[in-house]
């Protein structure tokens, strides 16, 4: 099955909003094996829509359209689908009364052109919109498949996940698999597993960049569970074969969870004091929740008092290697690890740019120290990017690292 989604509305193309609804339904998509070849977006003028779902029925199985569901004149995604179609508007009495209850619970005035919302295509599937007003709509017609889903993302994935994809049949079993690697760049991981990639289309083998890692997809698809499931399982094991010291997870996770299971598994506990990162590091593993059971604290030494004042790194060792050395990063960690009872310590100090470097320093020199009762040492990095690309590369560099010695 191939699918096109077509994103409707004028804000998108102006760029005053970001379509992350085209994201989120590609990937819901291929994890249900299910190929999507188009995204088409298109302002809010009949004609070209019009155009669009003519130039869509010729290439695709399954068209998604998103926005344009709304009581506004420039929402006409229904009314011209309808049209094109050959399909009559109907005014559904069900869908009228749950808007005017949907205002009265909300306490507020319900204009006549809400109504407009009320009126669905003849035969079609109403799909429940349970956080609005604008009920979706599944139609089949001429062997095709047309959703049609709210523009406002939380209403849309609700919609998607509960009541459009459930109608839309697939014979085949799909297994999914995504393994996250770090410390190798795309196209270097991609030649390690070219012989994979190039020579099978089942499974489905791709690489993907993502904040500072590379994932892995493999989509197999067959008829018989059983062997789905080894093939799936020999495709990991040949991966895994080729590029074992780079795989940090097989479970679609960050780096910082990852980390934080292995310290949690290990009952090992962590502190931070970062320089150049500015708390980015801390800030990241706290999103996760249950951090509390690992992370003792983290701390800004930004200043070089700060570093002597809270964590007793010596003056001399500044003014003789700099703030941005191994020597201040293996201090730091070390001052650290002394001021708490953690397991480890983690330091980072480095120059972020976009000055600040020089021929012996440039910009995105970055030290990490690491500290733990048997021992304490530095590594070194030099990362290319802006200011907040070195931040977010050092991060994750910390993480890995850390990962690793656990």
């Amino acid at each position: 099955m191939i699918a096109e989604i077509i994103s409707v509305g004028t804000e998108i193309i102006l760029g005053s909003t970001l379509n992350t609804n085209a994201h989120y339904i590609t990937k819901k998509l291929s994890y249900m094996g299910i190929d999507v070849y188009f995204h088409t977006t298109v302002i809010d003028d009949p004609k070209l829509l019009e155009d669009a779902i003519n130039i869509g029925m010729k290439r695709s199985d399954l068209l998604i359209f998103t926005g344009g569901l709304g009581p506004t004149y420039d929402d006409m995604t229904k009314e011209v689908v309808a049209k094109t179609l050959g399909i009559k508007l109907i005014l559904n009495n069900s869908i009228e009364e749950n808007i005017k209850k949907y205002f009265e619970k909300t306490n507020r005035p319900m204009t006549s052109n809400n109504i407009k919302q009320a009126y669905m295509p003849e035969g079609s599937i109403i799909l429940k919109n349970e956080i609005g007003t604008a009920p979706g709509i599944y139609i089949e017609y001429n062997s095709k498949i047309f959703i049609l889903l709210p523009g406002p993302p939380k209403e849309m994935e609700l919609m998607l996940n509960k009541y459009a994809l459930p109608l839309i049949k697939q014979d085949n079993i799909i297994k999914v698999k995504t393994i996250n690697t770090i410390g190798i760049g795309e196209s270097a991981l991609e030649d390690m597993l070219k012989d994979l990639i190039g020579n099978t289309q089942n499974p489905s083998i791709a690489t993907y960049a993502k904040d500072g890692r590379v994932d892995i997809k493999i989509i197999v698809k067959g008829t018989n569970e059983e062997k789905a499931n080894k093939l799936l399982e020999n495709t990991i094991e040949k991966i895994d074969s080729k590029i074992s010291k780079y795989i940090y997870s097989y479970e679609d996770e960050s780096i910082e969870q990852t980390l934080y299971k292995k310290l949690l598994d290990k009952n090992m506990t962590i502190a931070f004091c970062e320089s150049c990162t500015g708390g980015l590091i801390v800030s990241r593993f706290t999103r996760i929740p249950g951090v509390s059971q690992v992370l003792d604290r983290g701390i800004v030494t930004y200043s070089n008092k700060a570093k002597i004042e809270e964590l007793g790194v010596k003056k001399e060792t500044l003014n003789k290697y700099g703030a941005v050395s191994e020597q201040v990063a293996i201090e730091m960690a070390m001052g650290l690890l002394n001021k708490t009872e953690v397991d480890i310590a983690l330091s980072t100090t480095g120059i972020a740019g976009p000055s600040g470097g020089n021929e012996k320093k440039p910009v995105g020199l970055v030290y990490i120290g690491i500290a733990t009762d048997n021992n304490a040492y530095a590594i070194k990095s030099i990362f290319n990017g802006d200011r907040t690309t070195i931040q977010n590369r050092t991060t994750m560099k910390a993480f890995d690292e850390l990962r690793k010695i656990i």
